[in-house]
């Protein structure tokens, strides 16, 4: 009969700990973003980006990754990387890398662009 009684600290007790728990959580991604990463992101500073990749078969990729200087196409299997055609030609490599701005990039890049377009049609309405 006297359970009711107990009951209550028992559960505030119970939500106090939860409470420190999610806070600790917070208090932790806090500090990871603010210093996992500098303000200005270096992502884009590569020097090998893959422009775009295909799926032909089974594990079976054509990979066109731009490098200084020209864009490989590459053969991409699971046991082996072989190189198909090297793209060197300017006028090929500016339509190359004008579908690459095209498509997007990174998926960091296109959930930007999609937040930063949300965002505006907030504000606009």
């Amino acid at each position: 009969m006297n359970a009711a009684p107990e009951l209550v600290p028992a559960v505030l007790k119970m939500m106090a700990a939860l409470a420190m728990v999610v806070g600790g959580l917070f208090v932790m991604v806090h500090f990871t973003r603010r210093y996992r990463r500098p303000a200005g992101r270096t992502v884009r500073r590569q020097m090998m980006r893959v422009v775009a990749s295909q799926a032909i078969g089974a594990k079976k990729a054509v990979t066109l990754v731009d490098v200084p200087g020209c864009v490989l196409v590459l053969g991409v299997s699971p046991d082996r990387i072989q190189l198909l055609s090297r793209i060197e030609d300017p006028e090929t490599l500016s339509r190359v890398r004008a579908y690459e701005g095209a498509v997007g990039g990174s998926f960091h890049d296109q959930l930007a662009r999609l937040l930063a377009r949300r965002r505006a049609d907030r504000h606009d309405a």
